[in-house]
């Protein structure tokens, strides 16, 4: 089997790559040991983050940093046994967080985050899936004034800075919005550029249907045999390609350290489980309780509870102690059911130290693209990675400038 691309990886980013050259003539195969939007794709809050032009940084503040050490924090998790092999990631994560750097790395993020949300609906509306697509934006709820003031004002300087549309609800105000949230809760603020996705598993097989409508070819394979040439294993034999593209997300490693290079990628792991609602109650948008570290979000299959970020080794088994821990602070706030999983769902953040993914080719190889390492913002930056990564495949004009995202920043 011949093909003028291979991409490897079944995600939203490896799906939106494969449509985006599909749709400028390349004939291409996806290759992925399941189906598209199976692995990490399935399992997140559901937000396209126009808003998300800071990425999440590193917390530098020192009763920060103490309180996380105890390793109780509802938010930050780690496992100890993986704190030594992840020691170099975690000190330049902390370098590339000092709020000089963060802003710089901000300015070059928003080149990708100002076009999230359009390419989603583009890529939505062709693939016959905006229904799946939710235009009212996301909730942040506040306990305490001192977090309230600090959000706001982070929220503010990023409306100056990029464009970050938002408001601010008092107390009333955010009754009005979600009058089925419960507790002392003094305000919020909604992000009104945002979109949310009732069910991201659907809308990657939507975008993956779409693929194939246009021509494309998924196959079950193991992207890890991909040998240069570019050759890749699958169910139906080798397929044989002239340029490949690695985007497994928290698996790239696999692939890119075989073939030589040495990429400082990590992850960050997180947990979700669905949960029934009473009849009376509704959510209508996602709610993060910045506070506790969680967000609650209205799903297809029920209420999505997600936790925050657990530190370890990507193979390690499931440690939910997040969601044992914010399950009941979440009940709280919500009239949460039973659940619905019959376990937690575990995925993994691909993430690099300066936070930002890479995008573009790969500096020793003739012919080898990369697209992976977009932590926080897999969903969200999909279909424009996948964009600026076609324009750059194909030689045409580009969406953005993608030098920031090159592999050999390193």
């Amino acid at each position: 089997m011949k093909f003028d691309t291979v991409v490897l990886g079944g995600g939203i980013v490896g799906v939106s790559v494969a449509v985006h050259l599909q749709q400028r003539g390349r004939a291409v195969a996806l290759v992925d040991r399941k189906r598209p939007g199976n692995e990490t794709s399935l399992g997140n809050a559901g937000l396209i983050q126009r808003e998300g032009v800071y990425p999440y940084a590193f917390p530098r503040e020192l009763d920060t940093l103490m309180r996380y050490a105890r390793n109780r924090s509802p938010d930050v998790r780690y496992h100890a046994r993986a704190m030594p092999t992840l020691a170099p990631f975690l000190y330049g994560y902390w370098r590339h967080s000092h709020p000089v750097r963060h802003a710089a790395i901000a300015r070059s993020y928003a080149l990708l985050i100002e076009h999230c949300v359009s390419e989603h609906r583009t890529l939505a509306e062709a693939a016959g899936a905006s229904e799946l697509i939710r235009k009212s934006g996301w909730i942040k709820i506040f306990r305490s004034a001192a977090t309230q003031d600090g959000e706001t004002r982070a929220a503010q300087r990023w409306r100056d800075e990029f464009g970050v549309a938002f408001e601010s609800l008092d107390a009333t105000q955010l009754r009005h919005a979600e009058p089925d949230l419960r507790g002392a809760l003094l305000g919020a603020l909604h992000y009104t550029a945002a979109d949310s996705v009732s069910d991201p598993n659907a809308l990657v097989i939507a975008y993956a249907r779409y693929f194939e409508q246009l021509g494309g070819r998924i196959l079950i394979g193991d992207a890890t045999t991909l040998e240069p040439g570019w050759q890749v294993s699958t169910e139906h034999g080798p397929v044989n390609a002239r340029s490949a593209v690695v985007a497994m997300g928290p698996w790239s490693d696999l692939v890119t350290t075989k073939l030589g290079y040495r990429l400082p990628l990590a992850v960050k792991r997180g947990y979700h489980m669905h949960y029934a609602t009473d009849a009376e109650a509704r959510l209508n948008h996602p709610v993060l309780d910045v506070e506790n570290g969680y967000m609650i979000t209205p799903m297809a299959r029920g209420i999505r509870l997600t936790t925050g970020v657990e530190l370890g080794f990507r193979d390690a088994p499931k440690t939910p102690d997040q969601l044992a821990a914010v399950e009941p602070i979440a009940r709280q706030l919500f009239a949460l059911g039973a659940r619905v999983d019959d376990t937690p769902w575990m995925g993994c953040r691909p993430c690099t130290p300066d936070m930002m993914p890479v995008i573009g080719p790969a500096p020793r190889h003739k012919d080898l693209w990369f697209a992976f390492g977009h932590a926080h913002h897999g969903l969200t930056l999909g279909p424009i990675t996948g964009r600026l990564l076609a324009e750059m495949m194909t030689g045409s004009d580009l969406i953005a400038d993608p030098s920031p995202f090159r592999a050999d920043r390193f």
